[in-house]
């Protein structure tokens, strides 16, 4: 490494990082190491490498390692906070996300530890908005003349259709009009938008586009990239294009943009989509749920923003295609029934695993198949389940996978068991899809409640527990009475067609009537 400088040989191997080249990342790390073997930044690098490469423990091992011989290393304890995530470790997952924060007085740091608060079985709806607010309090207030009163035309016509008012003004904020789960829950309502009543405009932040981006750009009236923009500029484009609503996508998710919603460039905003939840800003005005996320009289004062039911459903599911195709039931041929749950791990906490395990313990010979990265979280997640009586062999694990790869892991798996307190939202969605019905337990905060919501659009509330001995003996029925439970499988995805989950016109009408109904108190 004679031609470059050790400061030089870190930075370009972040870039590498950053852009996917991790080969190159990781041999300029021991080039590095091989001159300084205490370099707690190349260590660092090196855990980032093994981390987006699918090694779990081996980046966990280098971040500890860096963090021992630079504590105030804030990028490492951020990244080990990730990597703990993943491996389900949520309390210390926060622990190293707060310290990222205090190190680094970093906003993503802070929207980590608040996203991950969901996760925790010990935060109720008080706790966790309390610490949104205080994100939007630290990080998001604007400066003084930041924010510019909107000069829009109050025509509380406007959107109606009504000869002579002009169309609404719509534009949406998301690092998500791509491949991802968010822009394929978005994909019904761009492809069914009046665009004679709205105008409709996209504030990109993607930073990789695919074929998706380019759908979505094709549906749009107005496409704007603000990936190279600050939150000053940003926001001038809005205004400048007289957004009436500007629609946040992602709430605090990686990508966001939420600090250009608080410099108020449109007269309403509102935020959706990235999940059920809260901003904590009061420079966003609404949020949409629906009536089963959100009961009337419960959690209202615990989001910053007002609001607004949709008729059905959060959520619109739209499969790109039919494939793969719903198989017989498992049990049927393996002779045992097949539990199973493809959430996110870091929902997997040990009062989820207790209660699996009493569902294993009363269908003797069942199994249970989840998905997580590989790592030494499995052992451990086995050992646990042993000590609760279930035999190591009934328990089996996948990796993520492609996504129709995913899909047909469907095919293994006779019933779903739901995570709590955070349910899976677009993963039961996807069980559905594939004929696999999923038991959820009620939670006591909004991300817990989307079992109930979906099975409530689909019609079976019967598999949606209050505590654990119901969710326990819907569990034995179904196991109990293996022919309806196939008769259920093969009428599942008709089912889901058939509900509001995939009416994607009802979908967009409400979202649009809820647009009008905003503008038109913004007017009054």
């Amino acid at each position: 490494m004679p031609q470059l400088s050790i400061e030089q040989a870190l930075q370009l191997a972040k870039q590498h990082h950053q852009a996917g080249r991790l080969r190159e990342a990781e041999s300029l790390c021991r080039q590095i190491l091989s001159e300084q073997p205490r370099s707690a930044d190349a260590i660092y690098m090196l855990g980032a490498v093994a981390y987006q490469g699918g090694n779990l423990d081996g980046g966990i091992a280098a971040f500890r390692q860096a963090i021992a011989l630079r504590p105030e290393l804030a990028d490492a304890h951020g990244y080990l906070g990730l990597a703990l995530e993943d491996a389900g470790q949520v309390d210390e997952a926060l622990q190293q996300y707060r310290l990222a924060e205090t190190l680094g007085s970093d906003a993503r740091m802070a929207e980590n530890y608040i996203c991950t608060l969901y996760f925790h079985p010990d935060y109720d709806a008080r706790q966790i908005y309390e610490a949104h607010v205080r994100w939007n309090q630290t990080y998001a207030r604007p400066s003084p003349g930041d924010v510019v009163p909107c000069e829009n035309d109050r025509d509380p016509q406007a959107g109606s259709g009504a000869a002579g008012s002009r169309r609404l003004r719509i534009g949406y904020v998301s690092p998500d009009f791509r491949q991802h789960v968010v822009g394929y829950n978005m994909v019904p309502l761009f492809r069914e938008h009046d665009h004679s009543r709205f105008e409709i405009f996209c504030y990109s932040n993607v930073r990789l586009s695919d074929s998706l981006t380019d759908s979505f750009r094709s549906r749009a009236d107005g496409w704007r990239d603000i990936t190279p923009l600050d939150g000053r500029q940003a926001a001038d484009l809005i205004r400048a294009d007289r957004i009436d609503i500007l629609v946040d996508l992602a709430l605090h998710l990686r990508g966001n943009r939420l600090r250009v919603l608080a410099r108020k460039p449109a007269p309403v905003q509102v935020t959706f989509a990235g999940y059920p939840g809260t901003t904590g800003m009061d420079a966003i005005d609404y949020r949409l749920s629906d009536p089963y996320l959100d009961p009337i009289g419960l959690d209202e004062a615990f989001y910053a923003e007002k609001t607004i039911r949709l008729p059905h459903s959060f959520w619109c599911y739209d499969p790109p295609t039919d494939q793969p195709p719903v198989n017989e039931l498992p049990a049927l041929s393996n002779g045992f029934v097949t539990f199973g749950c493809l959430n996110n791990f870091a929902k997997i906490n040990p009062g989820v695993l207790k209660l699996w395990s009493r569902v294993l313990r009363e269908t003797p010979g069942s199994h249970l198949l989840l998905l997580s990265k590989p790592g030494s979280h499995r052992q451990r997640t086995a050992d646990f389940l042993a000590a609760e009586g279930v035999e190591p062999g009934r328990l089996q694990f996948v990796a993520s996978q492609p996504r129709v790869q995913y899909l047909q892991t469907y095919h293994r798996i006779d019933i779903g068991l739901d995570s709590f307190p955070y349910n899976g939202h677009t993963t039961s969605l996807d069980s559905y899809w594939m004929g696999v019905p999923v038991i959820t337990r009620i939670g006591r905060t909004i991300v817990g409640r989307a079992g109930w919501s979906q099975l409530s659009n689909l019609g079976l509330t019967d598999l949606a527990a209050r505590d654990d001995e119901q969710f326990v003996r819907i569990a034995i029925e179904l196991v109990a009475d293996l022919p309806k439970l196939a008769s259920l499988r093969s009428t599942l995805r008709a089912r889901m067609r058939g509900s509001p989950l995939m009416d994607a016109k009802a979908f967009a009408r409400g979202i649009e009537d809820a647009y009008r109904s905003m503008w038109r108190k913004w007017c009054a």
